[in-house]
């Protein structure tokens, strides 16, 4: 699927009050797309979607709804009913539950005259390290076995897409070609620190291993020029 470079990055407004959150994406005016996550969205509710989407940006809304089905139908329902355009839902809620989110969120936007959400179906956050995510979870299987497992599950549920790290979307393409979505967290422009990422990848990186779109966030957002440093992320995948 051909995408612009400014489509394929995706800005996470974490750590951001409501006003700011809406002051920096209209600061930004080349910005397509925006996060808004669990912090955001408890500060600001629904209103903070409604709000980004008046500007004109497209929103992924990254609440990782984990739940019975009945639950996550009806959380999916209404993130549809408010335009979100990728919703997050965690692949370990089973099939049955991501087969209900699924529908529901396709109904929901079609009775609100909005397009189909893309649903991404969360395998395992970027934040684990394979050591600690043995120990502590006792899951016996590596992470590089799991993510795979959990997005076929995904895929076999009718999901559109998985996030996952930059460090498993070569093999989740192998898998899983286009037009399923790789959302890809963990990316870090060159010399950016990592923060709390451990598995990370440059935005071209990330990209040329097959990755639909990128989720930045500090190395934009926390940068002195915000826009100049989305302009760059946007040249170097040009480039």
């Amino acid at each position: 699927m051909n995408r612009s470079a400014a489509d394929r990055i995706i800005v996470a407004l974490d750590g951001m009050a409501p006003e700011q959150a809406l002051g920096f994406a209209a600061a930004v005016p080349e910005l397509r797309w925006v996060k808004v996550g669990l912090e955001l969205f408890v500060a600001g509710g629904p209103d903070v979607v409604r709000q980004l989407r008046d500007q004109g940006k497209r929103v992924f809304l990254d609440l990782k709804f984990h739940d019975i089905p009945a639950t996550m139908a009806g959380a999916c329902r209404s993130a549809a009913r408010l335009g979100a355009e990728l919703i997050t839902v965690h692949a370990c809620a089973g099939s049955e539950a991501l087969q209900a989110a699924q529908a529901a969120a396709v109904d929901s936007a079609s009775a609100a005259g909005l397009p189909a959400p893309t649903l991404l179906a969360v395998t395992v956050l970027t934040s684990w390290d394979p050591a600690r995510f043995a120990a502590e979870l006792a899951i016996e299987e590596p992470v590089e076995a799991y993510v795979p497992r959990l997005a076929d599950l995904a895929a076999s549920s009718g999901i559109g897409g998985c996030v996952c790290s930059p460090l498993e979307v070569a093999s989740l393409r192998s898998a899983h070609p286009e037009p399923f979505a790789l959302v890809t967290p963990g990316i870090r422009p060159a010399g950016a620190a990592l923060g709390d990422q451990q598995r990370v990848m440059t935005p071209a990186e990330a990209i040329a291993a097959g990755s639909s779109q990128l989720v930045i966030g500090r190395p934009i957002t926390a940068a002195a020029d915000p826009a100049a440093a989305f302009a760059a992320c946007c040249a170097e995948l040009r480039g």
